[in-house]
């Protein structure tokens, strides 16, 4: 996969920190560029904030439609048939994206992933196994795609993960978050986990929350 087209928003005129913000199935990189400002971080705070767009490509369960996409879904049962590749090759590219960021100067421990439903889905896959320790994992109404492959890199292995979901998510059903919880436990790993009366979509309460993770893990 060639490099990925991103799109960066900066806090402030010195940055120390980022966040790598990966957007859902026909969606893209603009989709959560109107979150920063609500996510209301400090004034004297800078992060960027890096928002890639995924390549175009045709979708199965959507007949073959080219759209974003981080990979190809088969089949939409509940255990999610999927194309691994593609998923594996679209994580490589935003792990580039990590190692950017470190020759930048951003200390890995500095650097955080989220992703929401395919988004959240190469998250995992990054950050998981990423070989520079980072500073956390947030997964929005999204699964744990690759947990029976995975190969987990120990740099990680106190992570702190956040995982967010919506009780009425009738596109990744809220069992697959709670599944995903308990292959991430299994595992060895404390994800934290927090639930809305919402759908496949993201809520102020959800933002408040996600804005408090991000202070804490990076002390702001």
């Amino acid at each position: 996969m060639t490099e990925l087209n991103c799109i960066e928003i900066e806090t402030n005129d010195t940055v120390d920190a980022a966040v790598i913000w990966l957007h859902g199935l026909g969606a893209s990189g603009e989709d959560f560029v109107p979150i920063v400002p609500e996510l209301r971080l400090p004034n004297s705070v800078g992060v960027r904030f890096i928002f890639p767009n995924a390549p175009e490509i045709p979708v199965t369960v959507n007949g073959g439609y080219i759209m974003p996409a981080w990979y190809d879904i088969l089949s939409m049962d509940i255990d999610r048939q999927i194309d691994e590749k593609q998923l594996l090759a679209s994580a490589n590219a935003v792990s580039a994206i990590i190692d950017r960021e470190i020759s930048r100067g951003i200390n890995s421990n500095r650097i955080i992933i989220a992703g929401f439903s395919q988004g959240g889905a190469v998250g995992y896959q990054v950050a998981l196994t990423c070989p520079h320790t980072l500073g956390g994992l947030i997964g929005m109404s999204t699964y744990f795609a690759t947990a029976d492959v995975i190969k987990t890199h120990r740099a990680n292995a106190k992570l702190p993960i956040h995982l967010y979901h919506g009780t009425a998510d009738p596109v990744v059903p809220e069992l697959l978050g709670q599944k995903a919880k308990t292959q991430l436990e299994s595992m060895g790993y404390a994800p934290a986990y927090s639930t809305y009366p919402m759908d496949h979509s993201v809520c102020l309460e959800e933002i408040e929350d996600i804005a408090r993770f991000l202070c804490h893990q990076l002390s702001l």
